[in-house]
């Protein structure tokens, strides 16, 4: 399987501890760095910087929020990041959840999956090298009424992936239909189809199969012998994504967690957090909640975890390693890269 790191995120983040960071997953044979963006760091100017620290990883968004950037923007900030990284970069969008983007942006967050596959269109039609004239339910280009014409990017036809993040069934079936990779979140090889059964549905539908997306899926891990104390320190982080990614309404984290069988469990921790009880929000994790969403325990363990990751057919995965410290991460990164090359 192929491997990836995340970086980015949050303001506080150690910047020249990051860059090593990078710097050394590269020369360990790590694939791709993706730059995370909720509402402290953007993701693409730390990648911008990187491209000129780094030669060979790739460089991805996990992920360009679609609402706080036009459908153009996107486009033009996605050929010059290829254009400076050597052809290394992949766009990965994503619509985000309705706090941030009404919250924070102080957009409508309706019909997310329309606004995600007109952006995609458009965003394909600059990569593409052709003017950019489009009439949909969201994006109108050029403006209607207005004095503009259509424009043509100042860059060269380019090939650059576009990894979607989804969770929802229909958005899930598009990215089975549309896109190049798909960058899971709430996965659990445990419950696989209940994502992938939606995806390689899309995919049917225009003639394809899973194999033509590559399918990349964030895997917290974490390894030692005190397995309750790994599964003690996780409980608070699943409690704040049942919730807080999202609204009392709209949570599709909480709902992926529903399909893979912990819809109960799910609301209840739901419920608790929004009344303000994170504590007991927390302690409402149920121990399956935590380990089969990633890879927890022992070293033989995390490699059978890792075994069924590779046999339901994820490609790839996005490391996020339990630990702080540049030394301290790459010496677990390290051990987890020799798990994975042991696989049989």
């Amino acid at each position: 399987m192929k491997t990836s790191i995340t970086i980015g995120g949050y303001a506080r983040n150690d910047i020249k501890g990051t860059v090593e960071f990078v710097r050394q997953a590269e020369r360990l044979g790590v694939e791709r760095v993706w730059s995370a963006e909720a509402w402290g760091q953007d993701a693409v100017t730390s990648l911008a910087f990187l491209a000129a620290q780094t030669d060979r990883i790739g460089l991805g968004t996990g992920i360009m929020q679609i609402s706080a950037r036009v459908p153009s923007m996107i486009a033009m900030t996605s050929l010059s990041l290829q254009a400076l990284s050597n052809e290394r970069f992949t766009l990965g969008l994503g619509v985000s959840g309705p706090q941030v983007v009404e919250g924070l942006h102080g957009v409508a967050y309706d019909s997310p999956l329309t606004r995600l596959r007109e952006t995609v269109e458009i965003v394909r039609m600059g990569f593409q090298g052709k003017k950019i004239s489009y009439e949909g339910k969201r994006h109108t280009l050029p403006r209607l009424g207005g004095e503009g014409k259509a424009i043509r990017l100042d860059f060269p036809p380019t090939k650059i992936p576009i990894f979607l993040a989804t969770l929802a069934p229909k958005s899930l079936e598009y990215t089975g239909a549309s896109a190049d990779g798909w960058l899971g979140t709430s996965f659990s090889p445990d419950h696989a189809e209940a994502h992938l059964a939606h995806i390689r549905a899309g995919a049917t539908r225009v003639g394809r199969s899973l194999g033509d997306i590559e399918l990349n899926v964030a895997c917290p891990v974490s390894i030692g012998e005190n397995v309750e104390e790994m599964i003690e320190a996780r409980r608070a982080g699943v409690a704040f994504n049942m919730g807080a990614m999202g609204s009392g309404t709209t949570n599709f984290y909480n709902d992926a967690f529903g399909r893979a069988g912990f819809s109960d469990d799910a609301q209840a921790i739901q419920s608790l957090w929004l009344a303000g009880k994170r504590e007991e929000a927390a302690r409402r994790v149920p121990d399956a909640m935590v380990t089969q969403f990633g890879a927890l325990g022992t070293a033989e363990m995390v490699s059978e975890r890792f075994r069924l990751y590779r046999d339901v057919g994820i490609d790839s995965l996005t490391l996020r390693l339990d630990t702080d410290g540049t030394k301290a991460k790459l010496e677990m990164l390290e051990h987890i890269l020799d798990l994975l090359r042991g696989l049989v």
